[in-house]
């Protein structure tokens, strides 16, 4: 029996092996593109956009471009940096300067507990769209039900089908409003460019809102799964976090110009009222009474899924403070504590759903640079860690402009971002 055992394996078993490994990797490396792309397009990002499009008009396209080149030089460094040493980010800082992995594990945390209860506040936005019921009362019938979904993995299985559907119909619904409005395009083009007004807190919140809190890192810490790091498997990274900015980079654009559209036809949409929606009354304005139903249902599907996937990944990281958090029932209870948590600190707030979705894009702004000056110290003076004394001098050097370009723009944005909920100047 022992011989056997130890019998290598013949080439038809090795290359059946081969292949297998390879499919799970690839799925694993389609899934990292996949959350990095669906985690920045969510209830916040698409709120954020049509609330920023009809306060600023065609101005609105700068802050897209800069929060894009901002994800660019985040995402490549994070994913580089975390594939490379193998270790996930908050054991990776730890690593290079002790407890700045505890430090980044709580930021998360909170950040990812400000997402959560922005998503909570979309999915009461998409059933209030979808049904016509109270907010809140949406949102608790959201928060149950990711509860629900969470503890069935069946659930969760077709959840995930169901939104890859709803995500499609997305995408489509958003190139048919934006062919259907003619948005003025030569504009938007020219102001991308040459804005004609400038917003800091604009550009903190949608960057917050697409590449700030747990997003920053849930693309690598997926792409961990393929197995492929390492230093040698620096291109493959490289190209598989280009491919995931290139889809976010591209939707982002087209739903800016389809509410632009809208917005330029001489609708005013509602950014203040207790059920203000104003992505929802974008698309209804252009696609009807069925177009704004349709949206709501894609809309609250994206909030549910958003809820799991954002208490999950913030929940993980409590394994910087006990591996008991590394799996098992403990990761469980404490992603549906974190998602309980989230619904109670929603239904007792009074400020409007569509202000919060703004807002926690803000506040995961305002943190953003903290995780990012650890990882630049990483890149400068620790290459150690990441297995190879060589890393890109040009990543470096984009990396730390934009670390110092989002301290800046926190600095001066404080004050305007916490007033969306009401707070300060």
């Amino acid at each position: 029996m022992s011989e056997q055992n130890t019998a290598p394996l013949s080439a038809e078993d090795e290359a059946r092996l081969a292949g297998a490994k390879k499919r799970v990797g690839r799925s694993a490396v389609i899934g990292a593109i996949f959350l990095m792309a669906t985690s920045a397009i969510g209830p916040g990002f698409i709120t954020q956009t049509a609330t920023f499009t009809a306060q600023m008009g065609a101005a609105f396209a700068f802050a897209i471009l800069v929060s894009v080149i901002i994800d660019i030089a985040v995402q490549l460094n994070v994913w580089r940096m975390i594939t490379s040493s193998g270790k996930r980010a908050g054991e990776l800082a730890n690593s290079a300067i002790p407890f700045s992995g505890h430090v980044i594990a709580v930021l998360v945390i909170v950040g990812g507990l400000a997402f959560n209860i922005g998503n909570i506040a979309g999915g009461g936005l998409g059933l209030n769209a979808l049904l016509g019921v109270d907010p809140k009362l949406g949102g608790l019938l959201t928060g149950a039900l990711a509860i629900i979904i969470f503890l069935i993995k069946r659930a969760g299985r077709v959840m995930d089908v169901v939104l890859v559907v709803l995500g499609v119909g997305m995408i489509v619904m958003t190139v048919i409003v934006t062919v259907v409005a003619q948005p003025p395009v030569g504009d938007a083009l020219r102001q991308t460019i040459i804005p004609d007004d400038i917003d800091f807190a604009t550009i903190t919140t949608i960057v917050g809102g697409t590449v700030g809190g747990y997003i920053t890192y849930s693309g690598a810490h997926r792409y961990l799964d393929s197995g492929h790091t390492g230093p040698e498997h620096a291109g493959p990274v490289m190209r598989a976090a280009a491919n995931g900015i290139l889809v976010t980079g591209i939707m982002r654009y087209v739903l800016f110009l389809a509410i632009l559209g809208v917005v330029a036809s001489g609708v005013t949409l509602d950014l203040s009222g207790q059920a203000a929606n104003p992505a929802g009354q974008a698309f209804g304005a252009v696609l009807g009474d069925a177009g704004l139903r349709i949206f709501g249902a894609i809309f609250w599907a994206a909030a549910l899924s958003s809820v799991i996937g954002a208490a999950y990944t913030s929940a993980s990281f409590l394994s910087g403070f006990h591996r008991r958090f590394l799996g098992g029932w403990s990761l469980q209870w404490a992603t549906v504590g974190f998602i309980v948590v989230s619904l109670i600190v929603y239904l007792l707030i009074g400020t409007a759903p569509a202000a919060i979705l703004v807002f926690v894009g803000g506040f995961n702004g305002l943190i953003l640079p903290i995780g990012l000056t650890v990882f630049m110290y990483i890149g400068w003076f620790r290459r150690d860690l990441l297995g190879t004394r060589r890393y890109p001098l040009v990543l470096l050097i984009a990396g730390t402009l934009v670390t110092a370009l989002t301290w800046y723009m926190g600095v001066v944005s404080i004050g305007p971002i916490f007033a969306f909920l009401g707070i300060g100047a």
